[in-house]
């Protein structure tokens, strides 16, 4: 983590600083004098200056950088907008009424550069599907790769961690973010899953679950983008309006279909129901319809197929997971998928 810089002597614009600085999950470097600034210029992600310090700034000629604001606490001097030009500031506002929008500047910069931050969500075309196995075969397949991120927001799901075997890894689950109400910093976020193999799982506590907050979902799954490359979301088949939310946000939908004429046209239905939401793609499980037939009947194209895994309902009762090998059924599906969105999304994301 990288601290931003703060310059100023004024104390309450100081404390109102630091305060918002402890939200955001930082801790600032602070010099109350402009030639003590200088010396840290040029290391800080963001450098904020109190309109009492800008005018001595200034006269140094400190070098051009990014990412330099001037704050004063309730006003600014009328020739704030000059002295702010003359250190190369990229705006000038005040306190306390900027102050989340600052919270966001302060946490976004400690945290370096985001990751790719991909979003894949997983809906199952039917009842019975197999959605949240192909999610959790998905994340851990780009856990492997990279950083990846298994959001389940399927209420009535089996639970994303009981599925991979980690209903017993600590961390948080979704009932320990119903209380969010201020940002969630990609840090805390993937520093708080339950997290192996480059693969952390936010889901569900055991025992009936509770709505979720919308705010609590939606910083969830910024923080998740923040900080991972990939982030697999596992959705449900009916979506309220925080399920419409979610599809907005998603890059690509992947539709799991089951190989058989009531499963085919089963994915029909929700998939037409998903169209303008996000770029569809299809994954087709087990055998009775042909590949090319689905994508005709559904309207989407074919991105895997997979015949139906031998063991895998033992495997999941067992806590092994769905996944043993990446030669299984589920393992090359979810190589397959990976490998063509990254294809399509071009070479900086292969």
């Amino acid at each position: 983590m990288r601290s931003p810089l703060i310059v100023t002597a004024d104390q309450v614009l100081l404390d109102e600083l630091q305060r918002l600085a402890a939200a955001a999950g930082v801790v600032p470097e602070v010099v109350r004098d402009a030639g003590a600034a200088l010396r840290a210029w040029g290391g800080a992600p963001v450098v904020v200056v109190g309109a009492d310090l800008a005018p001595a700034l200034a006269g140094l000629g400190p070098r051009r950088r990014s990412g330099v604001h001037v704050l004063g606490w309730e006003t600014v001097p009328h020739d704030a907008w000059q002295v702010g030009m003359a250190i190369g500031a990229e705006d000038v506002s005040t306190l306390p009424g900027s102050g989340a929008w600052l919270l966001e500047v302060l946490a976004e910069a400690a945290e370096g550069p985001p990751g790719a931050g991909t979003v894949l969500g997983v809906v199952g075309g039917s009842g019975g599907a197999g959605a949240t196995t192909f999610a959790c075969a998905l994340g851990l397949a780009a856990g492997r790769r990279g950083s990846a991120c298994l959001l389940d927001v399927d209420a009535l799901g089996p639970g994303a961690d009981r599925v991979l075997g980690r209903d017993r890894v600590d961390g948080v689950r979704w009932d320990a973010l119903q209380r969010t109400t201020g940002r969630l910093s990609s840090r805390t976020l993937r520093e708080s899953l339950p997290r192996r193999d480059g693969l952390g799982v936010l889901t569900w506590a055991a025992g009936a679950s509770t709505a979720l907050p919308p705010f609590a979902v939606r910083e969830a799954l910024a923080a998740a983008v923040r900080g991972h490359e990939l982030v697999v979301v596992d959705l449900p088949r009916r979506a309220d309006a925080r399920g419409v939310e979610l599809l907005g946000r998603c890059d690509r939908l992947l539709v799991v279909v089951r190989a058989s004429v009531p499963g085919v046209a089963a994915a029909a239905r929700t998939v037409a129901g998903l169209l303008g939401s996000a770029e569809l793609g299809l994954v087709v499980r087990g055998s009775g319809v042909e590949a090319r037939d689905v994508a005709r009947t559904v309207g989407a194209p074919v991105l895997a197929t997979m015949v139906d895994q031998r063991g895998l309902p033992e495997a999941v009762d067992l806590g092994l997971g769905p996944v043993r090998s990446r030669r299984s059924a589920l393992g090359r599906a979810a190589d397959e998928v990976l490998s063509r969105v990254r294809a399509e999304a071009g070479p900086e994301a292969a």
